[in-house]
């Protein structure tokens, strides 16, 4: 295994994933409450995300949660592993035992759980053994969306390699294999109307982390960042010029780097915009770079 792959295997989704799922949800955020790695009683087991409704009469209006009721457990598996047939026992496993685990009997009723299990790839095994085995069906309700029936508990699939990019940008894109430059515009686009958001910040950090060469392969990126940064370097330049005017031009430079190397942006691409955007010579961009790379 090569150096970038094994960066890829150390990546961690869990985090991303959690904010991934609040930013897919922010319409509903004020009825949700969010707990990541939920403890089940005593012994070391947890609940990778639990989502509880605050007013179980109040429907969730995004599609990844329509099935939800009160109490609503998740199972995610990141891009590089898989949802097998023993993860979906030890998903319901926890769902019953989430159940049992109150201070009161019956405190938490049947009806008011859901089970909900993420992958990237496409369950096949799984599915097959759900119908063969348990002769339960499986209903495709939206893109990348499975309803499995038969259970007196509500699940479902979310296979988010399929999800819809348009109804569910980031979570289709939590991906080491974003396929096109048009994702990569799109979440840079959408990262910039929020990126004070450390939800936004999360997951886009490990977007880009995971698919360096293919945010460095897209031409269009440099204008698209130099658009996002435009606040930062804004302020950077004011800061830089109370202190005079080659101070405001150094910080600025140093503010555009430091975003640049965020955004995986090569080192020779970086040099290209630093000499393009301030009218320096090859030399002198070189020479900012050896200072702020």
């Amino acid at each position: 295994m090569n150096e970038t792959q094994q960066k890829k295997e150390m990546l961690q989704w869990h985090p991303a994933f959690y904010a991934g799922i609040q930013i897919e949800l922010a319409a509903d955020r004020e009825n949700l409450i969010f707990e990541n790695e939920h403890q089940l009683g005593t012994k070391p087991m947890g609940i990778d995300v639990l989502i509880i409704k605050k007013e179980k009469g109040l429907p969730v209006k995004k599609n990844i949660g329509k099935i939800f009721r009160k109490y609503n457990i998740i199972e995610y598996k990141g891009p590089t592993d898989y949802l097998s047939i023993d993860d979906f026992y030890k998903a319901y496993g926890y769902t019953c035992f989430y159940k049992s685990d109150a201070l009161t009997v019956d405190a938490i009723p049947i009806e008011e759980l859901t089970m909900t299990l993420v992958c990237t790839k496409y369950p096949d095994k799984l599915f097959r053994h759900l119908g063969q085995k348990k002769r339960y069906s499986l209903r495709n309700v939206e893109d990348g969306i499975y309803y499995v029936e038969g259970n007196h508990i509500p699940i479902q699939v979310i296979v988010t390699s399929k999800l819809s990019e348009e109804e569910n940008l980031w979570l289709r894109n939590l991906t080491n294999r974003i396929e096109t430059s048009g994702s990569i515009q799109r979440l840079i686009e959408e990262y910039g109307h929020h990126k004070e958001d450390k939800l936004y910040q999360s997951i886009m950090n490990l977007i880009v982390t995971a698919n360096r060469e293919k945010f460095q392969e897209v031409n269009q990126m440099c204008e698209a960042l130099m658009e996002l940064m435009k606040d930062e370097l804004d302020a950077a330049r004011q800061l830089g010029l109370e202190q005079g005017r080659e101070q405001g031009l150094e910080q600025e430079i140093r503010t555009l780097v430091e975003l640049c190397r965020e955004f995986s942006l090569s080192r020779e691409k970086t040099a290209d915009k630093i000499r393009t955007r301030y009218q320096v010579t090859a030399e002198k961009a070189e020479e900012y770079l050896q200072k702020n790379w």
